[in-house]
This record gives C-alpha cells, structure tokens and sequence, in this order.
C-alpha cells in the first residue's frame, strides 16, 4: 500500500473513526479482573491516539510532499547503483553526444495535483554515467501538442525539491502546472518543460546534489543523465541556451550551484530559501568534509572562479533564511554573472510550501526574460525592508509587496 496513496489515506480515516467508537461503545462493558481491564482500556487509548497521530502525519505529508515512499520514510532507499569517480566535470571522460539516444517508457502519474493542467508522466531512468535508477517527472507545456508547434524545440526548468522532499511537491504542494499553465497559454510565461528528478538517492542523507566518488554521484544524475533522457525523448532545447534549474530549501542550494559549476548545461538558476555553506542541511553529505563543504559552496566557487561564469541567479529569502545567502552571491557575483535578489519579509510565513508556493509565478516570469523567450515587462527592483501595510500574503510571499504599494492602497 502506497504511502502517499488514497488507499493508504482512507484506510486511516476508518481506523481513526473504529478508535474513536470502540472506547466510547466498550468502555464499561468489559468484563474479567481489574488488570485485564485496565490494560484492554489502555490499548484502546494507545489504538486511538496512534490512528490519529498516523492520519496528521500522512495528511502533513501529502501537503508537503516529504516522503514519497515507505522506503524514504524508513530510511531504506537506494538509488545508487555504482559511483565511479566521473573527475572534475562529472562525465568520466564519455563523449555525451556519442551516446546512443534510449527511449524511455512513460506513464501516467498518480497522487496530489499530477493529474491537473494536462497531467504529468513519469519514468524510471536508469542512469547510464551516474550509476543513479530512480523516478524522473515530466509536465509538458499546452502549446507542446499543439500543430503549431510541431517543430518547435521548448525551454527546460529541472525542479529540486527540499530534503526530505519528493520531485512531486512541486506539481501537488506548489501547483506549478496549476499556476503556469494560464501564463503560458496568455504568453506571459514561456512554454517551459518541468522536469522533477529524485533527489533524495540514499537512505537518510541529503546528497547536496554532489559527486562523491564511491557514495554516489548526484551531480551527474541531475545535470548529464536526466537532461540527456530530455533530449532523446522530447522536442527541448539544447543547453545551456535553454535550460534552467530551480529549487527550494535544499533544492535551492542544488540549484545555484549546478548552475555555477556547469554554465556549459544551464543558463540560470532559481534558489528559494536556500543557502550557499552545504552546513545548512544537518544531514547534508557535502557538510561532512571540509573540503567537500567548500568546493560545494557556491559563494566560495564564485569567488574562487578564474572566469566568472555566464549565469543568471534568481535568489528569494527571508532574514535568516536565505536572503542574506543572496546578498553574498550578489556582492561577489562579477559580470557576466548576474544575482537577482527578492526580500521576503518574516511576516509572509516560514520555511514552508505555502511561502515559496506564491513565489512560482515571480520566478518563471523572471526565468522567460533570461531564457529571452518572451518579451514581457517585469519590475526588478529589490526591496531592501519589510512592508506588509496594504499588501496581501501572496504579494509579500512573492516579493511584489513594497511600500510603494502599501502608500497606493491607503
């Protein structure tokens, strides 16, 4: 039975009803000595509570997409097949445009939100240069079908979760289809491919999306092997020109440093509450050696770079939690690298889907103008203090809340 399944779901939801009611019906009615008594209440209360922790939990889970499976949750996943030492830039020396193209078998995804603005597909990709097999998730844009655009290639955003966090949580908990699928019917979004790898490839650590020889090597998994599966098997543009890599919270570490280390595969990146020293993730694998720590640093590779890479980073954080990673980036950052900073007050939220969900709109906006898919007008400035005076919980989760606007609605 799925974790994040209806079945598993509705189950719970009959169990806690049978706690509830066997108290209240067998209560005074048991009969035999006071111990037997006593304990058989006992368990009726433990059945009770534990049917109602177990059903807060799945429901916490499916709004926040954490564990995607018994074996995430039980810390008994493995993805990784082999760890070679693939070198510096993660390909072991394969010419990658040699490969033989493999035609990957989709299906129709289940769970939260997969089925909305024309479904999402998934398969089971076995990576050819990593070693990594695990599940990626694609969403094709509503002009992708269409006649029209039968010879058109179409721009690429890869989408990291957080950790714990399953690439569903950003069509279910931050309905990203949901959300951009009008945009880009208007033109006022480009027609982007979502692509969703798993990001979570061993048991009960975070991997920082980082070659380690021997342990695993998810850098390559996510910017060689799942971007090559997207080219063989649908009509997308050719790196880096179109390809993006956006991501929250751990994701969002991921995200600004594939691009930083790979501007040859990606043309700009979106960080959401993201941090640049790996030590912001307790579990994160790249926290663990202090070289490792600062090679996966993207503050450190921009100040360490010979040539500062051709990348566009879009970074959005509250004090404390990603904003003043932001600010880093930014000061150190040296043309042609670009670092586009958006303030979010504390009193939009915390660390949470319902902060960075408001956030998706503002960021593909920003995503099509640097991509140079679409001509359309987007401000840029950078508010440098909370306002929230006048301004609704999405404007300020968004970063369009300013005291510009606050001063208008009074």
């Amino acid at each position: 039975m799925s974790l994040t399944g209806s079945t598993f779901l509705y189950s719970l939801v009959a169990l806690s009803v049978v706690a509830v009611a066997l108290p209240l019906a067998l209560w005074s009615r048991i009969r035999g000595p006071r111990v037997l008594r006593g304990a058989a209440r006992v368990l009726m209360l433990m059945f009770a509570q534990g049917t109602a922790v177990a059903l807060v939990f799945v429901l916490v889970n499916n709004a926040n997409n954490l564990y995607d499976s018994w074996d995430d949750l039980l810390g008994t996943g493995n993805h990784v097949q082999q760890a070679a030492n693939l070198g510096a830039d993660g390909t072991g020396g394969i010419a990658l445009d040699r490969l033989p193209k493999v035609r990957q078998k989709f299906t129709r995804a289940d769970g939260p939100g997969m089925h909305a603005a024309g479904g999402v597909r998934v398969t089971q990709l076995r990576g050819r240069v990593s070693g990594v097999n695990a599940e990626v998730y694609v969403w094709l844009p509503p002009q992708y079908d269409e006649p029209a655009y039968a010879h058109r290639r179409f721009p690429v955003v890869e989408l990291l979760p957080g950790y714990p966090g399953s690439p569903k949580s950003w069509f279910g908990s931050l309905h990203a289809p949901t959300q951009l699928d009008p945009l880009m019917r208007e033109g006022k979004v480009a027609p982007f491919i979502l692509v969703a790898p798993r990001t979570t490839l061993l048991p009960g650590v975070d991997t920082g999306c980082a070659n380690v020889p021997g342990t695993v090597n998810a850098d390559t998994w996510l910017s060689v092997d799942v971007p090559k599966m997207v080219m063989d098997n649908f009509r997308a543009m050719p790196a880096p020109k179109g390809w993006a890599v956006a991501g929250y919270s751990a994701g969002a570490h991921c995200a600004v440093r594939l691009a930083v280390a790979h501007p040859d595969r990606y043309r700009a990146a979106v960080s959401m509450s993201g941090y640049n020293d790996p030590i912001g993730e307790r579990d994160s694998l790249t926290a663990q050696d202090p070289a490792l720590r600062r090679a996966t640093n993207p503050y450190l590779m921009l100040a360490r770079a010979t040539t500062a890479p051709p990348v566009a980073l879009y970074v959005s954080g509250q004090p404390h939690d990603g904003y003043e990673a932001g600010i880093a980036l930014q000061r150190e950052a040296k043309a042609p690298t670009t670092v586009h900073v958006v303030y979010i007050p504390k009193s939009a939220g915390g660390h949470t889907m319902a902060l960075w969900r408001p956030q998706v709109v503002p960021a593909f906006r920003w995503l099509t103008m640097q991509l140079d898919q679409h001509r359309i007008t987007a401000r840029r400035t950078t508010p440098r203090a909370p306002s929230t005076a006048g301004s609704t919980r999405e404007e300020l989760a968004s970063g369009t809340a300013s005291r510009a606007t606050a001063a208008r609605r009074r």
